[in-house]
């Protein structure tokens, strides 16, 4: 399925014109310079295109009016290479429905002292106007990035491209349909959440199917697409028998090819990119979706389980943030399960029944089939592995009842001290920052769920940065919290 879009950043350098033309040249050249430094510097996901350098009240508000009409546009960089009077950048600012970045920076790394005159002065003062521009955006409260440093160093890069993967999350927000095959899990409340509300600040489209219309679409994939598909299973992960009949075990793995096939052609048909399930409404499906929930995630589609649409429409919205990302390490659903608490070796030991997005894995990948009491159904096939070792973010939207909280902590991936032969599901093993107890108290302050996204592949500022723009409360806990100061926090 797509995941990066041909997404572009208009890079809109502002001046004022009281220099002259040949003044204005050069803040044309100059601005042409560091765009293509940038989109050649290879840490830019997405191009930059140059906008002609904006002076006016009337021509800011019309690039700014076209970029919100271009859905290629998905955001705005902008620059201050002279002074440029704020004022004339308000009603621009006001219309303006794409994300920001503000970038502080200026031509010329050094100061050319032995040459330095007024002339140069005048031309090159980012110091001054960004300053300006900056005043207008923090008097406007308006929503947006800083960036400060020279364009050609690595870090300011870096952060660049970061906070692009952040717009297009933001972009890719309202463009997001959840598939719900079922209601929450019965009596369950983290999963809950007000459809309607996350429809206004996040415009995603969240809607409910009978489990069995998806179901018959399952039924009706043709037995020559499930053999072809279980076919290419068995070329690509290992097969972990546990003593039982191959064949049986083939059958086994052919219904959840079958599930794959069916819900995943039921949604390109209904134009959904996140799905949810439940094991207590399965219809008529023969097992509970497990292998196929886990290639669906790895193709890039959102999923959580027992109806929790809200972290289905968050992994999607990550999978899309980190798409096309070089050395990615992965993305998942994620349940807290049990922990190891003998001091200097706690974590949390993190699974679920079945369904773990393979893109996480650290080795081997198999095929295993075992019994599962959840569901009352035939044993479901399942992808087992051990994810990968490092840093990475584990996050929670919550429904706090007057708004949504999205809550990011920090930890750190490590393996399991032993093996686990008896359990046959796919796991990931962390310690939250700043330790461990600290990290269990703060989570449990903030009301973060129980089902999470992790992934190794975004910063905590990145996906807060979404849910900064969404307007929503974020809240991180990462090696500078303590309880004291989150208390404080969470009573603004």
């Amino acid at each position: 399925m797509e995941l990066q879009r041909n997404y572009k950043f208009w890079f809109c350098p502002g001046s004022v014109d009281l220099y002259g033309d040949a003044e204005i040249q050069v803040v044309t050249e100059h601005s042409r310079i560091i765009v293509d430094e940038l989109n050649r510097s290879g840490l830019i996901p997405f191009e930059i295109v140059l906008k002609p350098t904006l002076i006016s009240n009337p021509t800011i508000r019309k690039t700014f009016h076209e970029a919100n009409e271009d859905e290629e546009c998905a955001g705005i960089i902008a620059w201050m290479h002279m002074f440029s009077p704020a004022k004339s950048w308000i009603l621009g600012l006001k219309e303006l429905r794409k994300p920001l970045l503000h970038l502080h920076t200026q031509f010329n790394e050094e100061i050319p002292y032995d040459t330095l005159d007024m002339d140069f002065i005048n031309i090159n003062q980012s110091a001054h106007g960004d300053r300006e521009f900056a005043y207008m955006l923090a008097r406007m409260g308006l929503e947006h990035k800083i960036v400060a440093g020279h364009w050609s160093a690595e870090s300011v890069q870096k952060k660049i491209g970061g906070w692009m993967r952040t717009a297009a999350g933001i972009i890719e927000s309202s463009h997001l349909r959840v598939l719900r095959l079922s209601d929450n899990m019965r009596n369950v409340a983290d999963t809950e959440g007000d459809k309607v509300d996350a429809q206004i600040r996040f415009g995603w489209e969240v809607d409910t199917y009978p489990v069995n219309e998806a179901a018959e679409a399952v039924s009706a994939v043709s037995q020559s697409d499930v053999n072809a598909l279980t076919d290419e299973y068995y070329k690509t992960y290992g097969i972990i028998l546990d003593r039982r009949d191959p064949s049986e075990f083939r059958r086994h793995v052919e219904v959840q090819a079958q599930i794959e096939l069916g819900i995943e052609r039921f949604m390109k048909e209904k134009d959904y990119q996140a799905v949810v399930t439940h094991f207590g409404d399965l219809g008529s499906l023969k097992q509970l979706p497990g292998l196929a929930m886990q290639r669906l995630m790895a193709k890039g589609y959102g999923f959580a389980a027992e109806g929790d649409w809200k972290t289905a429409a968050l992994l999607r919205l990550v999978k899309l943030m980190t798409a096309g990302m070089a050395d990615a390490k992965g993305t998942s659903f994620m349940e807290d399960y049990t922990y190891n608490l003998v001091p200097g070796r706690q974590g949390i030991l993190e699974t679920h029944m079945l369904e773990i997005c393979p893109s996480i894995a650290d080795g081997p990948v198999s095929i295993r089939v075992n019994p599962l009491v959840l569901g009352a159904r035939e044993d479901p096939a399942r992808l087992v592995f051990t994810a990968k070792e490092g840093d990475a973010i584990a996050a929670s939207l919550i429904d706090m009842g007057d708004n949504f909280r999205l809550v990011i902590n920090d930890v750190t991936c490590k393996k399991t001290e032993k093996p686990m032969p008896n359990l046959p599901v796919a796991t990931a093993f962390w310690t939250p920052k700043p330790d461990f107890e600290t990290g269990l108290e703060a989570w449990l302050m903030t009301g973060g769920a129980h089902h999470t996204v992790m992934t190794y592949d975004l910063t905590a500022d990145q996906l807060g940065g979404w849910g900064e723009a969404m307007g929503i409360e974020t809240i991180y806990i990462d090696e500078h919290t303590t309880i004291r100061d989150l208390k404080k926090e969470l009573r603004r």
